[in-house]
């Protein structure tokens, strides 16, 4: 296998071990071995091999955090029940792979799980496997990817030199439906407020926002707009004084905040500014908050037949599929009151 990437034994080791990225391995190396890993057919386990052979009828799901034990309101409760239910409607098992890797407490170096362990795919006990989470390890995706392994993950994740076949709520679009139906309520100057975090799915959310902004030639010229996370004082004066009409947030967490700081200043919603939600908001507020739905459960039972479609043709096993996400009217969005 190093001959054909044309590395060292070494290399290959560290890359199949996982340890790629902490032996600082060049991407287009890790590329490479992989590349070998798939031409020549290698599976770590000998035994792994011998049951890819056949089929047992048998699932996985597999997340990058704990969200097993959670409660109801847990944000992967509805994934996890809509692949359940699928899946016992076609006839399969499922197995939860719940290990971590080594580290504290005999998790990973934050907690995070791993699928490879000793450079073996513990997930070739299953037929395939559902991926989730947040703390998504792109290096264990390539990997997989490139050895063949039958797998769908939920939400989109940029995973260089790998087509990875994923189910995606579509912020995008839900994003650009939000801000034409502010522009329709006559709304033209905007807010933009967002979340700390850079990950693909708020990606699209910003990306289908900005898009529509520019198309309907609406004005933001707030700071989340142009980069800046939170809600700045500042900012928030000018909102007080007219700057904005309607302000667009990522979150219910932002929302709920910026609320509180608009009445500090004398400003109600949706009286003096309408607010719209780019998040699913919580059972208890989701007659309150203008936002759309994440249809995690239709997620879920979709990820089920993706996976059994990848099964019966390996052919299928890249490209992604997108799920609209419906806007859900609430009591924070009216039109312009001049």
């Amino acid at each position: 296998m190093a001959r054909l990437a044309g590395v060292s034994q070494s290399a290959v080791s560290r890359v199949i071990s996982g340890n790629a990225a902490t032996a600082r391995i060049p991407e287009e190396t890790r590329q490479r071995v992989f590349e070998a890993v798939r031409e020549l057919g290698y599976v770590a386990n000998p035994a792994a091999r011998a049951m890819r052979k056949q089929r047992n009828n048998l699932l996985g799901v597999h997340t990058f955090e704990r969200v097993f034990p959670h409660a109801h309101e847990d944000f992967y409760f509805a994934f996890l029940l809509g692949i359940e239910e699928r899946a016992e409607e076609t006839g399969f098992d499922l197995v939860l792979f719940t290990s971590t890797g080594p580290g504290r407490g005999g998790g990973g170096e934050r907690g995070e799980r791993k699928i490879y362990k000793d450079g073996t795919n513990r997930l070739n006990l299953a037929d395939g496997s559902i991926l989730l989470g947040v703390s998504t390890d792109r290096g264990e995706l390539a990997r997989l990817w490139y050895e063949g392994y039958p797998f769908v993950h939920i939400g989109r994740r940029e995973v260089p030199g790998a087509e990875i076949p994923q189910i995606i709520p579509d912020y995008r679009t839900a994003s650009a439906r939000i801000v034409e139906r502010l522009a329709e309520l006559g709304h033209r100057r905007l807010g933009y407020v967002r979340e700390w975090m850079e990950m693909e799915p708020y990606e699209d959310r910003r990306t289908g926002y900005a898009e529509a902004v520019g198309r309907l030639g609406l004005t933001d010229t707030s700071p989340g707009f142009h980069g800046t996370h939170g809600i700045e004082s500042a900012w928030l004066d000018e909102v007080a004084r007219g700057a904005v009409t309607a302000i667009v947030v990522e979150s219910v967490r932002l929302a709920e905040s910026l609320r509180e700081q608009l009445a500090a200043r004398g400003r109600k919603i949706p009286d003096d500014v309408s607010v719209a939600v780019l998040e699913a908001a919580p059972a208890d507020l989701s007659g309150q908050w203008d936002s759309l739905v994440i249809p995690r459960t239709e997620i879920g039972r979709i990820a089920v037949d993706r996976l059994q479609t990848m099964l019966d043709d390996p052919d299928q096993r890249t490209g992604s599929l997108f799920v609209p996400c419906p806007l859900i009217p609430g009591t924070t969005v009216t039109a312009v009151r001049e």
